[in-house]
C-alpha cells in the first residue's frame, strides 16, 4: 500500500465573518504539486440580511481553480463575460491562465434570506507551457455531474475531470487531472488506484477515515509517499472526501497573491498586465 508521509491539519484562518480553515499551505507544507493551496469556507449558517461571500472584483493568472459547493450557493461573473449561479452539489472550474478578473459572491436572495453555506476552493497549478493560455470558465450544476456507486450503494464518486472505471468527467482539463469528491457511508470501502509516479489530493471535509490502517479525521489533508500505487480507505463513520491525483510538473512555484507563476519577473508582469487591463476590465 501507498505509505502515508504527513498528515496536515487545516489551520482556523477566518476571513471576515466566513469560517474557514486551511490546510494548504500551512506551516508543515508549501504545496502538493500541483496542488497550491486550499480554502474551506463553512459549515455555517447566515442569518438573513447577511453580507454573503466576500469575493469581490480580483484577479487570477498562472493557476486553475476549482470551487465545490457542498451547501448553500456561489454566484461568479467574471471579465469574460460569464454569469452563473452554482448551487449545492454543483462545482466551477476556472482556468486562469493568462489572466482574468472575476468575482465570487452570494445572490441576492442568499443575502436576504440567508442559508446553510459551505464551500470549498482549491488551486490547481498550471505548468509553464499553459500558464498563458487563454482563460475559461465551466460550471457544473450536482445533476451535471456523474456518479458512480461502489460497495453495494455505500460508496459515491462524482466524477469531475479524468477518467475511472472507464467513464470520464465532464471538465476537460490541460492536464492529466483526476478530480472527484466522495461520500462515504459508515463502513463503506472503497481501494483507489493512484499511478506510483502521481502526487495525491487527500482532504477529508468531515467525518472519519481508516486510510491504510492509519485513522483520518476531518480537516487533515494526507500527503503521500511516491511507493506505491494502492490505498485502502474505509469509513469509521458517514465522511465525505476530496480525492484526486496528478503529475507534479517539478517547475519553480512563485505565489505572489492571486498568481501563481515561475519567477518573480513573471509575478511582476501579471500585476503590471492587470493594472494595465490586459486581464480585462470590470464594469
Amino acid at each position: 500500500m501507498r505509505t502515508i508521509k504527513q498528515i496536515h491539519s487545516a489551520k482556523y484562518s477566518p476571513i471576515e465573518d466566513l469560517i474557514t480553515y486551511s490546510p494548504l499551505p500551512s506551516h508543515s507544507v508549501d504545496y502538493i504539486d500541483p496542488f497550491i493551496a486550499l480554502n474551506h469556507h463553512g459549515p455555517q449558517r447566515f442569518i438573513p440580511e447577511n453580507n454573503g461571500l466576500p469575493f469581490g472584483p480580483h484577479p487570477h493568472r498562472g493557476i486553475e481553480t476549482v470551487t465545490f459547493i457542498l451547501s448553500g450557493e456561489i454566484s461568479h461573473a467574471d471579465s469574460r463575460g460569464n454569469n452563473n449561479l452554482i448551487r449545492a452539489g454543483g462545482i466551477q472550474w476556472i482556468t486562469a491562465g493568462s489572466g482574468l478578473i472575476h468575482s465570487e459572491t452570494s445572490s441576492e436572495e442568499f443575502k436576504e434570506k440567508g442559508g446553510d453555506l459551505e464551500i470549498i476552493q482549491l488551486w490547481i497549478n498550471l505548468p509553464s507551457k499553459f500558464k498563458m493560455s487563454p482563460p475559461k470558465y465551466k460550471g457544473l450544476q450536482k445533476e451535471q455531474i456523474p456518479s458512480l456507486n461502489q460497495d453495494d450503494q455505500r460508496v459515491k464518486i462524482n466524477l469531475i475531470s479524468g477518467n475511472w472505471d472507464h467513464q470520464k468527467g465532464p471538465v476537460q482539463t490541460l492536464t492529466d487531472i483526476l478530480m472527484t469528491t466522495i461520500n462515504f457511508k459508515s463502513e463503506g470501502q472503497l481501494t483507489l488506484i493512484v499511478p506510483k509516479e502521481h502526487n495525491v489530493f487527500f482532504y477529508l471535509v468531515r467525518g472519519s477515515l481508516k486510510v491504510n490502517d492509519n485513522t483520518v479525521n476531518k480537516l487533515n489533508l494526507v500527503e503521500f509517499n511516491f511507493d506505491h500505487e494502492v490505498i485502502n480507505v474505509k469509513a469509521e463513520k458517514d465522511s465525505a472526501l476530496l480525492f484526486g491525483h496528478a503529475t507534479p510538473f517539478k517547475e519553480p512555484v512563485v505565489v505572489g497573491g492571486p498568481f501563481v507563476m515561475n519567477t518573480e519577473k513573471e509575478i511582476e508582469q501579471a500585476y503590471q498586465d492587470f493594472y494595465t487591463g490586459k486581464m480585462g476590465q470590470w464594469v
